[in-house]
């Protein structure tokens, strides 16, 4: 009989490419890669991996195989979701993911709610970008996921997934507050005209928003400073070296050089949690959505009262 580990390992390097990707993403060792394909060739009787310049590469007979685990290991998770939605007890094991200002904006609550109230599931808890994240729920690599898209540039969901929005998180922008502009009730973006701006990395989700937002507003942005903390782009505000857009759950405390004013138009952006339909059933799932759904809604109040 095949032996489900193995399985998956042998997955995960046909949907990575490598080893030693697929072992980043199982988070074991590249060698514990290894030996789960050399105990599968084993017990299937073929060649799996075959070396391949530096690296190594599946034969056809494991492409054969991977292609056949995915339905497999999909079935055992359908079957696992359905067998504890007949007991209906929140046990087991979550392994979830979320942009890091939603790890510590959100997580810390969630999790202390649900360990109160559920203290037999087990969660671990990655921080990952949120196109990373996207990726691997689906790929059945994390339970769920909590990410973040732009209204005005929304990201888009695969098949097999399902969402719940959380909340809705306005961004301010900070400037200096020796700025001209630093005491007015609102700002037009348009306004900003020649502005050096603090950015994150390119790639990520909040660099590409930004740029694509300011030339929206036929502003061609000029990043001085790239920075993906939104403390740390709060700090270099602060020290006058350029403006920021900063959402309301990025911010910890203000320094006292920069200050935030509102938006015109109003820039937000949305925060779901996903996970697979084929595990919508697990009361682990729904446990784990309500406590965010909590989480937010605590955020919004204190945001309210602020």
């Amino acid at each position: 009989m095949l032996d489900l580990n193995r399985l998956k390992a042998l997955h995960a390097v046909h949907v990575y490419g490598s080893v030693g990707a697929a072992a980043d993403a199982l988070m074991v060792t590249p060698s514990a890669v290894s030996q789960q394909i050399a105990k599968l060739e084993r017990e299937t009787g073929a060649r799996l991996m075959e070396r391949n310049g530096r690296g190594v590469r599946l034969t056809d007979a494991a492409g054969l195989l991977a292609e056949h685990a995915e339905r497999i290991l999909a079935l055992v998770e359908t079957a696992e979701a359905d067998f504890e939605a007949l007991r209906g007890e929140v046990v087991g094991r979550l392994n979830i993911a979320a942009f890091p200002t939603a790890s510590r904006g959100l997580m810390p609550g969630a999790l202390v709610s649900l360990r109160g109230r559920h203290p037999d599931l087990q969660v671990q808890l990655s921080e990952r970008d949120p196109e990373r994240v996207v990726r691997e729920v689906a790929r059945g690599e994390l339970d769920l996921g909590v990410i973040q898209d732009w209204l005005n540039r929304p990201m888009a969901i695969p098949e097999g997934l399902s969402k719940a929005t959380l909340l809705d998180d306005i961004a301010d922008v900070a400037i200096p507050a020796t700025h001209p502009l630093a005491d007015r009730r609102e700002i037009e973006l348009a306004a900003l005209s020649g502005e050096q701006w603090i950015s994150g990395a390119p790639g990520t989700v909040c660099h590409d928003w930004l740029v694509y937002t300011l030339r929206s507003a036929s502003l061609e942005p000029e990043i001085s400073c790239m920075a993906d903390e939104y403390p740390t782009q709060l700090a270099l505000v602060a020290a006058g070296l350029g403006c920021a857009i900063v959402p309301r759950l990025g911010r910890d405390c203000v320094p006292d050089g920069a200050r935030l004013v509102p938006l015109l138009p109003r820039q937000s952006r949305r925060i779901y949690a996903i996970w697979r339909q084929d595990a919508a059933r697990r009361p682990a799932i729904r446990a784990m959505v309500d406590a965010l759904v909590e989480a937010s809604k605590q955020q919004e109040n204190a945001w309210a009262v602020t």
